[in-house]
């Protein structure tokens, strides 16, 4: 069986704002084919994770390696150009335009022609223009989006918005996509539709999915490996079956240190064992997805 490569290869990150340590010798592989989760309290880096990934921001130090190539201090668009194609947390999409419009604004990297061309209406414009709608109509058909695809983004409710901007990730042409908690503000229903879209994104069309996501069970459900980020650091990686039963994820998801596994009826048991000792029997992990603790379970923004 041919060991499958790495399509992303990040080695030892480093990111400071000032003399906040926002990533700490960050590493992390993903394997061509897989979906990969990134997991952890609020704050603890999986966004700004994304955001060096990306070539957003630019770390102190560390390697970012895609498909072989050092993309470490490329542009954004540079890396875009490669295969990577992003969602976004608070949502990529244009609210003032269609879906249809967004979708192919997305495709701006394959026009093949200058923004003056599209401008003066030059030879050859509008054939390839109709090649980008088309395009968009398929991906959009692909998404379910088709009878709001002329309605304008501001209109619609956020789980069609979420969609949308999944789409546009979709329009990219990427090897790999980066998405930023996909299953937010989406109903039960959608967010067990997501299941088989990312299924058959790489099943069907053959990508790479990098997600940051809080629904745990979701992550459970439908990664092959998971990491999970507490305070910038990896705290530890591996099959979702271990990393919940992996008693420092439960402490870092509730915000306190991990419990004891018998603790005598007479003692005054921590918030931490008492939350875990209501919902875990013993042998089996805690239900999911946990909680974090009324205090000190949350770390900032992510």
């Amino acid at each position: 069986m041919r060991k499958k490569r790495h399509l992303l290869k990040v080695d030892g990150l480093q990111l400071r704002f000032g003399g906040l340590q926002v990533l700490d010798d960050l590493s992390l592989t993903v394997d061509e084919g897989q979906i990969v989760g990134l997991i952890g309290p609020n704050g603890a880096g999986k966004t700004s994770c994304f955001n060096c990934l990306t070539g957003i921001y630019q770390p102190q130090d560390g390697r970012v390696l895609f498909d072989g190539t050092d993309v470490s201090r490329l542009p954004t668009h540079r890396r875009a150009r490669l295969g990577m194609g992003r969602t976004w947390q608070n949502l990529g999409v244009i609210d003032s335009l269609t879906v249809t419009e967004n979708v192919m604004l997305a495709q701006h990297q394959r026009t093949g022609y200058s923004a003056l061309a599209g401008m003066l209406g030059l030879a050859g414009t509008w054939l390839r223009e109709r090649e980008l709608r088309r395009d968009a109509a398929e991906i959009i058909d692909y998404f379910g989006l088709e009878d709001i695809a002329d309605e304008r983004c501001g209109s619609l409710p956020y789980g069609k918005r979420k969609t949308c901007d999944m789409a546009m990730a979709l329009a990219t042409d990427p090897k790999m996509l980066l998405l930023d908690e996909p299953a937010s503000g989406l109903s039960p229903e959608e967010a067990l539709g997501l299941v088989e879209t990312l299924r058959e994104l790489r099943d069907r069309l053959k990508l790479t999915i990098l997600m940051i996501e809080h629904h745990v069970p979701l992550v459970a459900e439908v990664c092959d490996y998971v990491y999970v980020l507490n305070f910038g650091k990896l705290l530890t990686e591996g099959e979702p079956d271990e990393i919940q039963r992996h008693p420092e994820v439960i402490a870092a998801y509730l915000g306190g240190a991990a419990a004891e596994p018998e603790v005598n009826e007479t003692d005054e048991a921590d918030d931490t064992t008492q939350v875990l000792r209501a919902s875990q029997s013993p042998g089996e992990p805690p239900e999911w997805p946990l909680q974090p603790a009324a205090e000190g379970g949350a770390h900032g923004a992510a």
